[in-house]
Parts: C-alpha cells; sequence; structure tokens
C-alpha cells in the first residue's frame, strides 16, 4: 500500500513520528482485509465480530522524512483457532526502515471475548497463503 509523509506526519525536524508508523500499519491491515473481500465496518454491523490488536513489536532501522514516498506491507504468518499473526514492513525504494511483528485477536464486538475466527475470513486467509 503506498504512502506519503505529509508535514501532518513529522515532528519538529520533519522526521516521521514514531506512532505514526502504526497507522501506517494499521492501513495496511485494513485494505489486505479489503483485498480479501471483507468491509470491517460492514461485517462488523452484521456479524458482531471483530480483530484488535493484542500485541506489537516494532524495530524502526531508519528514519522516514517529510515528501517520501513509502510503502507498506503485511505477510500472514500464523493463522489460529482465535488469533492471527501478521509481519508488516515500511518501505522507503528497496530500503526496509520499520518492521512489525503484530498478533491480532478475534473478539465478539458486544462483549470483547475472545472467538473463533469466522469460516470466510479463515478460508479467504488460507487461499491468500
Amino acid at each position: 500500500m503506498p504512502i506519503r509523509v505529509y508535514i501532518e506526519d513529522t515532528d519538529a525536524g520533519g522526521v516521521v513520528y514514531y506512532a505514526n508508523y502504526l497507522k501506517y500499519m494499521e492501513r495496511a491491515r485494513t485494505e489486505w482485509l479489503r483485498g480479501l473481500g471483507f468491509e470491517l465496518d460492514e461485517w462488523q454491523a452484521r456479524h458482531r465480530t471483530l480483530f484488535v490488536v493484542r500485541s506489537l513489536s516494532i524495530e524502526y532501522r531508519q528514519p522516514a522524512l517529510f515528501n517520501d514516498q513509502l510503502e507498506a506491507s503485511l505477510e500472514l504468518e500464523t493463522l489460529k483457532r482465535a488469533s492471527l499473526v501478521c509481519s508488516q514492513a515500511i518501505m522507503r525504494g528497496d530500503s526496509n526502515i520499520t518492521t512489525a511483528k503484530v498478533t491480532l485477536a478475534c473478539v465478539n464486538a458486544d462483549t470483547l471475548s475472545p472467538q473463533a475466527i469466522p469460516n470466510p475470513f479463515r478460508e479467504a486467509m488460507k487461499v491468500e497463503r
């Protein structure tokens, strides 16, 4: 997913503020699921299911700067009954500037208790791999 760095993304030194990388990765996850055929707002309203970040480990390798053209990527590593693990990266050209491992849990939207990943998601994710 392409990302352009805007001035609003940066700190006083013109470097992307660290928390914005998390936003870029969130957008990539949303677009990944959209690409698999799932609009999350519609799915949540109909099936009362959410994916929430359970844990995240991130490594900042190089700074991104104002007006950089970046790309956010996602690779599904592990698909379990009620969770999944993704490797994500932010690239600037051929340079991997940020990497993360993100664990998402599937929860009931009303109770926020864990639940099995619905079969339509599971099947689409298996095909994607």
